[in-house]
């Protein structure tokens, strides 16, 4: 903040306290969850989610009393862009969230047809992609399986799914108008102008998403056509500061 005031005439692309926001999953997903979006094109929300921030043996009690649904998607609490902070755990059975190592954000597995949209947002810019992610969990599987099994980082480049043969109903992107709008209040209330947004849709319907994380400044080689629209980002940015100065001096 004081270089800011100190060098006017440097370019900031994004405050580093509302970068600090998104870096904690405490925080990043409450701005989606107090929007409440709903329209004609589906419905936006977040899933039922709950802090843990020490003492692992009092994970399976506040489970319970927080009324979250088996299996549970345990992550960890601080994105601090290490390799670790974007792994994530999924616990099947109540004896197994004791094992668990906060600082941590529990959230409910939403069956999803085993596919994400990675929605990447460069000023107002919108570009969505497929990734493959982790697999629907049936009541079968639920009543076998025990323990907790590791992911590495799940949306990673390789994983892609754009060209993938996929079933019509979990392939289909969200539609372009409700993006538009959750990007638009996002970058409002975040204050930024340079994340990504990680969106998957209930399986079995067709309007009902659930954003599960945001990141800061994510790896935009992975965006299509990523470099024509960061140069035009970037150029808006200095066009849009030249406009004002010379205002100013009107």
């Amino acid at each position: 903040m004081d270089y800011r005031e100190k060098h006017p005439e440097v370019t900031v692309l994004d405050p580093p306290d509302a970068i600090q926001h998104v870096h904690n999953r405490q925080s990043m997903l409450k701005d989606v969850a107090d929007m409440n979006l709903s329209d004609c094109y589906g419905k936006v929300g977040v899933p039922r989610q709950l802090v843990i921030k020490k003492d692992p043996s009092s994970i399976p009690d506040a489970v319970s009393k927080a009324g979250l649904m088996l299996p549970i998607v345990a992550k960890p609490l601080v994105v601090d862009g290490s390799a670790k902070s974007h792994e994530l755990s999924l616990a099947y059975d109540q004896f197994s969230l004791a094992k668990l190592e906060p600082p941590l954000v529990l959230q409910e597995f939403v069956n999803h047809g085993g596919v994400l949209f990675k929605v990447y947002i460069v000023g107002e810019a919108i570009k969505v992609v497929r990734r493959f992610s982790l697999p629907d969990v049936n009541k079968c599987e639920l009543l076998h399986n025990a323990g907790v099994f590791h992911f590495p980082r799940v949306s990673c480049a390789a994983a892609s799914a754009d060209d993938a043969d996929l079933d019509p109903g979990v392939a289909e992107l969200p539609p372009r108008p409700l993006l538009e709008r959750l990007a638009r209040e996002l970058r409002r209330r975040l204050g930024l102008h340079l994340f990504n947004i990680d969106i998957i849709r209930e399986h079995g319907t067709r309007d009902c998403f659930y954003v599960i994380d945001i990141n800061y400044f994510p790896g935009y080689g992975k965006m299509p056509e990523y470099e024509h629209i960061f140069t035009d980002f970037l150029l808006s940015l200095v066009q849009g500061k030249c406009k004002k100065r010379a205002a100013n001096k009107c």
